[in-house]
């Protein structure tokens, strides 16, 4: 178990037992060797030293241009709390799960010490596309959204052909928006790709895809948001997962499923801040196979982040821990209140589980 016994009733840990295999809750073991784990933090605990941080973007992304995300220190550093508005309350006890191992915990131990990322090019212009892409130094991967909801497929055709003029190694996304038919035909109008993210929503539909098309599918949502994160590799829906360390409940959480899929792993950003981007950099540093560039490289779409970014240094980042900094932009009194009432519930559930 990752965090002491809980007192009173619950007499089992909030992050499950390694016996408990149908939670996507996070499970863990000691080594013989390793120090006791740390008591579970409570909810003041976490909320003594927060701050929400409101952080513009340089361009709309995911439907929003400012990001939002609680941030706490504990005895190994910051952990981050933020996950998307929409979210309930139920999934996003795992990005708190998240929080609280990198700041009670700390990282894995690393196995290398660069990750390659990629670059990200939102729904632009197709004229945009080149000086996004310049903000990665050295980028030699990109990834382009695509079936953005009010465009047509004749953009999506145009942008990734721009990002392929810059870059040749183009990725792209399209968050579930797709038919299977819209995708089959999609898939073929863009052409080569190095693969195609959650082209459809349900895991019957990305099977479908696989099967019909020669490009590699990636699947991210119906990993990362299904109660049986495995499904995907069952049902040969997939050649790649694309793994998020805090919808996933942290990094060793990701570490151990990746161990369990039997395909390639990249690991992703969820428009994380520094801070959380720092436990996405550590477990793509702590893979033992990692052959794909990683999508980390987020942080050039903040204008302000919550620390120093993750910036690409010849196509790659470097693992490291990110204290929050001083004059970081911080959200209104109301919107804290909302994200301290918020984390609140999510820890409820996770010790009440």
């Amino acid at each position: 178990m990752v965090f002491s016994q809980p007192s009173g009733k619950n007499k089992t840990s909030p992050f499950g037992t390694s016996d408990d295999r149908k939670s996507p809750v996070p499970t863990f073991r000691l080594k013989p060797k390793d120090a006791p784990p740390p008591s579970m933090p409570t909810a003041d605990d976490l909320l003594e030293s927060a701050r929400v941080v409101s952080l513009p973007m340089r361009t709309m992304f995911r439907g929003i241009t400012v990001r939002e995300a609680l941030l706490f220190k504990g005895p190994a550093g910051w952990g981050e709390f933020a996950p998307f508005p929409e979210y309930d309350d139920a999934e996003s006890r795992l990005w708190l799960a998240a929080g609280i191992e990198a700041a009670y915990l700390g990282a894995p131990q690393p196995l290398r010490d660069a990750v390659d990322v990629n670059a990200t090019v939102p729904a632009v212009p197709a004229d945009e596309v080149a000086a996004i892409i310049g903000r990665y130094p050295g980028a030699k991967t990109v990834k382009v959204k695509v079936a953005e909801p009010g465009q047509t497929l004749a953009d999506d055709v145009d942008r990734v052909a721009a990002a392929r003029d810059v870059v040749p190694n183009v990725r792209i996304d399209a968050n579930g928006a797709w038919t299977v038919d819209q995708a089959i035909a999609a898939i073929a109008a863009i052409g080569d790709v190095e693969y195609v993210e959650q082209p459809c929503r349900t895991v019957e539909e990305l099977a479908q895809v696989r099967r019909s098309v020669d490009a590699l599918i990636a699947a991210d949502e119906s990993i990362r948001r299904s109660t049986d994160p495995m499904r995907v590799a069952k049902a040969e829906a997939a050649d790649i997962a694309v793994l998020k360390v805090a919808p996933l409940g942290g990094m060793r959480s990701l570490l151990n499923l990746a161990a369990r899929l039997p395909m390639d792993v990249v690991v992703s950003s969820a428009l994380d801040t520094a801070i959380g981007m720092s436990a996405g950099v550590a477990a793509a540093a702590a893979l033992p196979n990692l052959h794909r560039a990683c999508g980390l490289g987020t942080g050039a779409m903040f204008t302000r982040d919550a620390g120093m970014s993750f910036r690409m240094h010849d196509g790659a980042v470097e693992p490291r821990s990110v204290v929050p900094s001083d004059d970081a932009p911080l959200a209104s009194a109301a919107r804290r209140l909302w994200w301290e009432e918020r984390l609140r519930r999510c820890h409820a559930l996770l010790v009440n589980r």
